[in-house]
């Protein structure tokens, strides 16, 4: 009975307020809500004032809380004109409490009857305020008081579905529109002055104005000293620093962080712990490309005959190849080295961090260094699964795969994405025999499908067995033989394998240099929780690269780096928010899958309307002469538009090809612009105007393609 009644007693509200709505509609002529007719009668409603003070003040009030309460439209020009009429004090007075009293009821409202409504409508700016209210509660609310980053009707209808008590909300709504009111008021006050148009243009109206449009600002600007305050009380800052920064950890993100700070004549500190260049130079990019090269070579001595070669002899060393793997980082060392970074200006120093302050990291437990800022970025390391028996065995990773010294028979890789499948094919193009475990239903979980399953194809052609929907569940020793449990509705396969190489993902490295001495957050997924200038909820305290995320690609954290380092020498006087807008990405098995943008499954999840153009580099002259000419472009723009929006390159040098796609994307240069540049031929950059030709050729103006086939009939005769 008592729901019944709670959901009686919602309808009727729902109908009272569609009946004020309805009413405001039909009977409140939008010329009432216009400064000019304000003015036009702005002496009769001082007059009434002025005779009726009580009523006048009790009747602006009331009509003020409805159309706040029911987010009418006009609440701005109400604010002007009884400011106008009542003067500042009396105006401000009223105004304050009876807007604070209708945002209110529309608080209990949405608490009431509108939750699954504003939901549905709103869920987005609901989703990023739900989290505000988490983490800061009350200050938060005063915070989006004070900035009018949303209308406020929506601040109203959103925190009504928030845990904030609701006399809390009343209090900080009184407190956070005061300021904002008291602007609009005092403007209110100077239109009052107004008895002529000659003096509609006078100094005190337009700061009031001016006023009006840098209040935010100057709200911001507070808010954010306070934030930093409470963020480093309890802390002791340095009469003098000894670095304007200090950056922890010399891979990627560190190297240009300190680059680019050292650039600006800042005195920077690098501090790494093991060697300079990080995951990319010494266990990631570089000895992975060169290791798939020389597999490369291997796989065309394999495949000579589709060259016109009948046979070729090949001899192939496994430590041979290592070795010129790591000859290979050698050579590229100096490019990341201390030598080069101190030449830079950039002191270097080998050593365990350990951040102790907001402001201060002690080195191997002795040397303390101060700095104004600090930059996180010490990436991340390969994800361990818990697999029963694992420990039982030394098995590889990226990290530790460079120090194998031998060909291994069977190898068994776990995990299908871009690590385990470009390792997973270099080995088997190297002489092992491969099995690949990927717990979910395809390898290159990221992409299409029909990338995934092109590429599947490959694996599966040069001999790569592929256990899909398989999950590892023990590592068994019976005599000499390794053996992978890998289960599979509900039934489990053997895999015996000689050595085992874990990719399944990897983790931000978070622990061992003092996060938890200050308290910095971080996200469900392990990695350091940032905003959107790449700052911590310790504000000196900044994050780039793979310990930050998203995204854990070398130029990602580069492209972070950039951000990061700026943001922390000069962020008292401009930010820059990091741009996520366009982060491509390739995975480097043969042929390559290199990526921009939206997927097409990500573009139907989204519920885009889309246009899907595609080329087959069968057609490629130049992919042909190579026998290379296995593959495909999938471009997706906005629909009718030839703006695009996501791109996808399956072939040979897809990483490269889609450069140019990643140039127009960030631009904003359309498939027309691509269709009317100059390529060489033949070169496979073709195939990028090429897929701008099909995507004309879908949308040819048909009926001006009529006309010219009737203009050139009749020029016939």
């Amino acid at each position: 009975m008592k729901n019944n009644n709670r959901l009686y007693f919602k309808i009727i509200l729902v109908l009272a307020i569609a009946a004020v709505f309805l009413s405001f509609k039909l009977f409140v002529p939008g010329e009432y809500l216009t400064l000019s007719y304000i003015k036009s009668i702005h002496t009769d409603l001082v007059s009434f004032y002025m005779e009726n003070r009580l009523i006048s003040i009790a009747g602006f009030g009331a009509v003020y809380i409805l159309m706040a309460a029911l987010s009418l439209p006009g609440a701005a020009v109400m604010t002007l004109a009884g400011a106008s009429v009542m003067g500042f004090w009396t105006g401000l007075i009223v105004i304050s409490f009876a807007s604070s009293i209708g945002a209110y009821l529309a608080f209990l409202s949405s608490r009431f009857v509108l939750r699954d409504f504003v939901e549905k409508k709103y869920s987005e700016k609901i989703k990023k305020i739900n989290q505000g209210v988490k983490k800061d509660g009350v200050f938060y609310l005063l915070t989006l008081r004070l900035i009018p980053v949303f209308p406020f009707f929506i601040i109203n209808l959103a925190m009504g579905l928030t845990s904030i008590k609701a006399f809390s909300y009343y209090i900080v709504s009184q407190l956070g529109m005061l300021p904002g009111t008291a602007v609009y008021v005092n403007a209110g006050t100077q239109l009052g002055d107004i008895t002529s148009t000659g003096n509609i243009i006078t100094l005190p109206l337009l700061l009031s104005f001016a006023l009006l449009g840098i209040f935010p600002w100057i709200a911001k600007f507070f808010i954010s000293i306070i934030k930093t305050r409470k963020a480093l009380s309890g802390y002791s800052k340095p009469e003098k620093f000894d670095y304007n920064l200090i950056v922890i950890g010399g891979g990627s993100a560190g190297l240009v962080s300190s680059y680019i700070a050292s650039t600006v004549k800042s005195k920077v500190c690098l501090i790494e712990k093991n060697k300079m260049g990080g995951d990319c130079l010494n266990t990631g990019c570089v000895p992975s490309k060169a290791l798939i090269k020389s597999a490369e070579i291997m796989h065309y001595s394999k495949t000579s005959e589709k060259y016109g070669i009948k046979s070729m002899d090949t001899e192939m060393n496994f430590s041979d190849v290592m070795n010129r793997v790591h000859k290979i980082i050698r050579k590229i060392e100096p490019n990341d080295s201390v030598e080069r970074y101190t030449d830079l200006g950039v002191d270097c120093i080998k050593g365990c961090a350990e951040i102790i302050s907001p402001y201060q990291v002690k080195i191997d437990s002795n040397k303390v260094l101060s700095s104004k800022n600090i930059i996180i970025a010490t990436g991340a390391s390969p994800f361990i699964p818990n697999i029963k028996g694992l420990e039982k065995i030394k098995y590889l990773t990226s990290e530790n795969l460079w120090e194998l010294d031998y060909l291994p028979k069977r190898l068994c890789v776990l995990g299908g994405g871009p690590i385990g499948c470009e390792l997973a094919q270099a080995f088997s193009r190297l002489g092992s025999k491969v099995s690949l475990v990927e717990m979910g239903s395809k390898i290159m979980g990221k992409e299409d499908d029909d990338v995934s399953d092109f590429i599947s194809e490959i694996f599966k052609k040069e001999g790569i067995e592929l256990f899909l929907n398989h999950k590892a569940e023990e590592i068994k020793i019976n005599n000499e033989n390794k053996i992978l449990l890998a289960s599979v509705n509900d039934d489990n396969k053997e895999i015996e394998f000689d050595e085992l190489i874990v990719a399944v993902g990897r983790k931000a490295n978070t622990k061992g240099f003092g996060l938890e001495n200050i308290k910095i957050e971080l996200n469900d997924n392990g990695t350091i929780k940032v905003n959107e200038y790449l700052q911590t909820n310790i504000p000196t305290i900044f994050c780039a690269g793979d310990v930050a995320g998203p995204y854990q690609f070398t130029h990602a954290a580069a492209h972070q780096a950039w951000f990061a380092s700026v943001n922390s020498l000069f962020g008292k006087l401009k930010k820059f928010k990091t741009d996520y807008s366009l982060i491509p990405w390739a995975t480097y098995t043969d042929p390559e899958v290199a990526r921009a943008g939206l997927s097409e499954n990500e573009a139907k999840e989204q519920n885009i309307e889309y246009d899907l153009t595609t080329y087959n580099l069968s057609d490629l002259d130049r992919a042909i002469t190579d026998s290379a000419d296995s593959g495909f472009i999938k471009v997706i723009t906005k629909k009718g538009k030839d703006r695009i929006i996501g791109v996808s390159v399956t072939g040979r040098n897809a990483s490269s090809i889609i450069a140019e796609f990643v140039l127009a994307m960030k631009y904003k240069l359309g498939l027309n612009k691509i269709l009317k540049t100059i390529h060489i031929y033949p070169t496979y950059s073709e195939a990028v105007k090429f897929t701008a030709g099909e995507w004309k050729k879908s949308n040819k103006p048909e009926k001006i393609i009529n006309l010219l086939e009737k203009f050139h009939k009749f020029m016939r005769g």
